[in-house]
């Protein structure tokens, strides 16, 4: 996937990659009403693309105003540090996009254990969007994992990775692990990440143009949430049971909810499911969205005919997509 060319020499062009789960249990639910998970997450070389284009140079005191709130400051600045464009289908109000609220949450962490400097860049943000939104490919949470990332760089705040992800899990559940940049097993609500090492892979992708609510998935009633936990060890010594093949114990809780209720999804997965045998894999259903995927032996890959064979058959736009690397 080639990224695209820029209008601006000096825009600095990021692949906000897309990710699939491998798995992804439920083991319980926390106090807070969120709950716990497992599962192991596979970026792709495959996504949206962000620019970012620095602009002018803004002076603080300029801006902030005394006895403001890290909130309101944080909130007041980014309304004069940052202009985005390709989001307008996505939230009604700048306030509501991710890209604005990662911008802020990073900002207003900057302020409560640092410095801010007396200076920053204004930025121009423009989201080139390729991934569906709603299809458990983790594009909007992606988007704000790029722009702390690449904010954090232009703004020179120099903040670790260990503080990047705390900020990114204020922001959502799939946030860090895009803060993190690799292969990884998630529990907690997707926070707790450990590195995995898995093999290069390319997978046959569906998106099916159907959506269901996360409300809606984690209240209905035949939705299990009570999957023993794997112990870590265990997760990364069968990886085997979960990368080309998916065998028991490891499945995805969500996937018999969301064929019920979504017949687009059921039919993406039907028609993956008759390639299985070809393709020397399982398919599967990523996250709570409706995306499906095929993991291909890689003695396919060569086979351009095959491939586009298979995608043109889709009953929904398909993809031949690879690891992250």
């Amino acid at each position: 996937m080639k990224p695209p060319k820029s209008n601006a020499d000096s825009a600095i062009i990021r692949l906000s990659p897309a990710k699939i789960n491998l798995f992804l249990h439920i083991t319980g639910r926390r106090d807070d009403g969120y709950h716990n998970l497992q599962t192991v997450f596979r970026l792709l070389n495959w996504g949206d693309y962000l620019h970012f284009l620095p602009i002018a140079i803004v002076t603080l005191n300029d801006v902030l105003t005394p006895n403001s709130t890290h909130g309101q400051s944080a909130n007041k600045l980014c309304r004069n540090l940052l202009t985005l464009s390709g989001t307008d289908n996505i939230t009604d109000s700048i306030e509501d996009n991710l890209i604005f609220k990662a911008a802020k949450l990073l900002l207003d962490y900057v302020i409560d254990v640092k410095k801010l400097p007396e200076q920053l860049q204004q930025v121009s943000i423009t989201l080139d969007k390729r991934l569906p939104m709603g299809a458990g490919l983790g594009g909007g949470s992606s988007n704000a994992a790029t722009t702390l990332l690449t904010l954090n760089e232009i703004w020179q705040f120099n903040l670790n990775q260990e503080e990047l992800i705390k900020v990114a899990t204020t922001i959502g559940a799939d946030v860090p692990i895009f803060v993190f940049g690799g292969d990884a097993i998630a529990m907690g609500i997707g926070e707790q990440l450990t590195p995995i090492e898995l093999p290069d892979q390319h997978y046959l992708l569906l998106t099916p143009d159907a959506h269901v609510s996360t409300a809606e998935l984690f209240a209905h009633p035949k939705l299990r949430r009570d999957i023993e936990p794997l112990v870590i060890e265990t997760i990364q010594s069968q990886s085997k049971d979960y990368t080309q093949n998916l065998m028991a114990p490891y499945h995805n809780v969500f996937t018999p909810v969301v064929i019920s209720l979504a017949p687009a999804v059921d039919k993406a997965l039907k028609y993956l499911q008759k390639l299985e045998t070809k393709a020397l894999g399982t398919a599967r259903m990523t996250g709570s969205g409706s995306a499906v995927f095929l993991p291909l032996d890689n003695s396919l890959i060569g086979n351009k005919v095959l491939l586009e064979r298979w995608t043109a058959d889709a009953p929904c736009p398909a993809y031949i997509v690879n690891s992250y690397s």
